[in-house]
């Protein structure tokens, strides 16, 4: 549908307050991961109670959000281009909606451990979780700019989340096998690294889905360096 003259206008400021909106809910996700995992390193109750509360506005603005980008596929009836940015939106919120949850897990497993242990320093949990952040401003950011650089770097980072990942569960099970005592609380850390290593990947489809409303192509880039990853065990192997 071509706009023309005060349409356009009023389209192009719809347009740009979806972007504000999306970047502002993606920020608060983020400073929510940033609390969740601060109140599980430090043993901060309230900080954990904090990121709960937080809950419900992410909840929110996903709706609001979704109500905005169907009104404009209803009122506008956008194509090509428009049409992939209005997805893309609807998509995206979809993931930082989930990262919010994430967080809220996060924050949940502090709790426990607080209650229970008062210790979660074992492993450096705050480094991995710095990495999984930043992969989600980048892929914001990318939605923002149309930059198609940034998404690749959001891949890179994911394979850096990746490798903190392995070493983190590397030295919790070496933790548990040193002292049994430390099991449960162990075990609670492992979650929670795994909780931040889904944030990783939700940030990585908002990545995917930039890449997406840019090229017109649909690409799984977790799924291509998978294979990429087992060609090259094969090739070792052989």
């Amino acid at each position: 549908m071509q706009h023309s003259g005060p349409v356009r206008v009023a389209y192009a400021e719809e347009m740009r307050e979806l972007e504000h909106d999306l970047l502002d809910m993606g920020t608060r996700a983020e400073q929510m991961v940033l609390l969740a995992v601060d109140s599980l390193a430090r043993s901060d109750g309230e900080l954990a109670i904090e990121v709960l509360r937080r809950d419900d506005d992410i909840d929110q603005r996903d709706l609001q959000i979704e109500a905005r980008c169907l009104r404009l596929l209803a009122l506008q009836q956008p194509m090509a281009r428009d049409l992939r940015t209005i997805g893309t939106a609807m998509k995206m919120i979809t993931d930082i909606e989930r990262i919010g949850d994430l967080a809220v897990d996060v924050a949940k497993i502090g709790l426990k451990i607080e209650k229970e242990f008062g210790n979660s320093t074992v492993v450096d949990v705050p480094r991995m979780a710095n990495v999984a952040r930043e992969m989600l401003r980048e892929a914001l950011q990318a939605y923002i700019t149309r930059d198609l650089a940034m998404v690749q770097k959001v891949v890179a980072l994911e394979d850096d989340v990746d490798a903190m990942y392995r070493e983190l569960r590397t030295q919790l099970f070496d933790d548990m096998r040193k002292d049994s005592r430390n099991v449960v609380a162990d075990g609670w850390l492992l979650l929670a690294i795994h909780h931040v290593e889904r944030i990783a990947d939700h940030s990585l489809n908002i990545a995917e889905r930039v890449y997406f409303m840019e090229t017109g192509e649909l690409y799984n880039f977790a799924a291509h360096r998978a294979s990429l990853g087992s060609q090259n065990s094969h090739e070792q192997q052989v």
